[in-house]
C-alpha cells in the first residue's frame, strides 16, 4: 500500500512538471513572434498594446537621424510612423531603436524590435533570418564626394582611390569586384564617420544607397555632392520576423495605400529634394511581395 502511494505521488509530480514543462515551451514559442509575447504577433500588440518598437537609422540625414534635441525624422522614419498609425499605434505609442546595419537582424531575431525601416536591402542571405515587405523604394549605388570635385565621374574613376562603406554592407566590395580593382576599400562603423574622412583628406568617396547619400548631401549643401550615376538597383524593405505571416500582411496593405495615395512621393520629396546630384525616382512597382 506504501509502494503504492508513492508511486501514485510520484506520478501525480511527473504529470505535473511535464504540464509546467509544456506551459513553457508554449510561452517561449509565442515570445518569439515579433516582439509581441503572448499576444500574438504585431497586429495583435498593436491593436491590444497600442505600442509598437521600430528599429530605425540614428545617423543617416533623410533617412533615419535622431537630432541632438532628441526627435527623430526622415523618410524610412516616416514610413515607419505610417505603418504604426495603420496598424492603430499613434507617434507617442512607438519606442524608438537604433539599427546599425550589422546588427538588424540580431535586433530582430531576439524580439528587441517589432519591424525595421532603416535602409534594409532585401538580400537573399537576409531572408534566411527575416522576413521582408518591399520594395518601397528602390535606390540605386551611387558616390558621394566633395562638392566641386569632378575627376570622379562613376566607379569606374576609383581605381587608385580610397573607398568608404559601413561594415556589414557589400557596396564597397561590389565597387572593387565589377569596376576598379585597385580601389582601396576603408569600412568605418558609421556613414558620418566616412564623412569626416572625406572632410579630411583620408578618403576620396563613400558608396551605398543614393538616396542614403542624398541625404547627407541636402543636410549639408556645398559640401558634398552625389555623383549621379547609379549602377545598381536595390530593393530596400520592411524587415520583421520570419514568424509572423499577419503582420507581412498589415503592412503590405499600409505600404499600398502609402503609395496610392500619394504619400510616399510627397515624403520622398520632403527629405530628398535639393540635394545635389540626386534626383527623385518613380515609386517602385506597387508589389510588395517578400520575394
Amino acid at each position: 500500500m506504501r509502494i503504492n502511494r508513492v508511486a501514485r505521488v510520484g506520478a501525480v509530480a511527473a504529470a505535473l512538471a511535464l504540464a509546467v514543462t509544456a506551459c513553457g515551451d508554449r510561452n517561449a514559442d509565442s515570445g518569439n513572434s515579433g516582439n509581441s509575447g503572448a499576444s500574438g504577433g504585431i497586429v495583435a500588440k498593436a491593436k491590444n498594446d497600442k505600442k509598437l518598437t521600430i528599429g530605425i537609422k540614428y545617423d543617416q540625414p533623410g533617412i533615419g537621424l535622431k537630432t541632438p534635441d532628441g526627435k527623430y525624422e526622415g523618410f524610412d522614419v516616416d514610413v515607419a510612423r505610417y505603418i504604426a498609425k495603420e496598424l492603430g499605434v499613434e507617434e507617442s505609442g512607438i519606442t524608438w531603436k537604433e539599427a546599425k546595419t550589422p546588427e538588424r537582424e540580431n535586433l530582430i531575431e531576439k524580439n528587441e524590435v517589432d519591424f525595421v525601416s532603416a535602409s534594409y536591402s532585401m538580400s537573399d542571405a537576409r531572408r534566411k533570418r527575416v522576413a521582408f515587405v518591399g520594395p518601397y523604394y528602390q535606390p540605386g549605388q551611387d558616390l558621394l564626394v566633395k562638392a566641386g570635385r569632378t575627376d570622379i565621374t562613376d566607379p569606374e574613376k576609383l581605381n587608385g582611390k580610397k573607398l568608404c562603406s559601413v561594415k556589414g554592407s557589400t557596396s564597397a566590395q561590389s565597387v572593387a569586384d565589377k569596376y576598379a580593382k585597385t580601389v582601396q576599400l576603408q569600412e568605418y562603423t558609421t556613414y558620418s564617420e566616412c564623412l569626416t574622412g572625406i572632410d579630411s583628406g583620408l578618403l576620396d568617396a563613400a558608396t551605398t544607397d543614393n538616396t542614403i547619400l542624398a541625404g547627407y548631401a541636402k543636410a549639408n549643401p556645398g559640401k558634398y555632392k552625389v555623383v549621379g550615376r547609379p549602377f545598381t538597383t536595390e530593393n530596400i524593405g520592411i524587415g520583421l520576423s520570419l514568424k509572423d505571416a499577419e503582420a507581412k500582411t498589415a503592412i503590405y496593405n499600409a505600404l499600398k495605400k502609402l503609395q496610392d495615395t500619394g504619400e510616399w512621393k510627397k515624403l520622398m520629396e520632403k527629405h530628398f529634394a535639393g540635394a545635389e546630384g540626386y534626383t527623385i525616382p518613380a515609386a517602385p512597382p506597387a508589389q510588395f511581395t517578400d520575394k
